[in-house]
């Protein structure tokens, strides 16, 4: 099936395809929490450089985006050899200090939403690290999605 088959929370979200490998199994025999979230960091900088905002472009902006907060929500077990699409999308943005990333991860065998969760973005100073507004660039950049209805 192509992407755009499946059932996605909002239209047009930024997917990654990735399968599950042995090493990203634990004790339990499904892939470990870790993992996940490893996979949804990668595919928020996959989408984050395609929007434009790739980590050489916060240096020259002297302004980044760290996470304060992730909620993940497991709702079905994944196992080596499963094919999954990493989706991911600006859930929120207040335009001055943080935004909300959305994802949501599907198995491509049945098409089933196997985690569903979010990362709170702050914007800081890279070099006080504080919080500091967004520039015009990311409010541009980083647009919520519509939601799918």
């Amino acid at each position: 099936m192509n992407p755009s088959d499946y059932s996605w929370d909002v239209h047009e979200p930024f997917i990654e395809r990735v399968t599950v490998q042995a090493g990203d199994i634990d004790r339990f025999g499904h892939t470990n929490n870790v993992v996940y979230l490893s996979w949804l960091e990668r595919v928020a900088w996959l989408h984050s450089q395609t929007l434009g905002l790739g980590f050489e472009d916060y240096e020259r902006l002297g302004c980044g985006c760290v996470a304060r907060r992730h909620e993940l929500d497991y709702l079905a077990p994944t196992f080596a050899g499963d094919d999954l699409l990493l989706a991911t999308f600006i859930h929120e943005n207040d335009g001055r200090l943080s935004m909300w990333r959305g994802y949501q991860i599907i198995r491509a065998g049945d098409g089933k939403t196997v985690l569903r969760g979010r990362t709170h973005w702050v914007c800081i100073d890279l070099k006080t690290g504080k919080p500091r507004r967004q520039p015009p660039e990311f409010v541009l950049a980083y647009r919520p999605a519509t939601p799918a209805t």
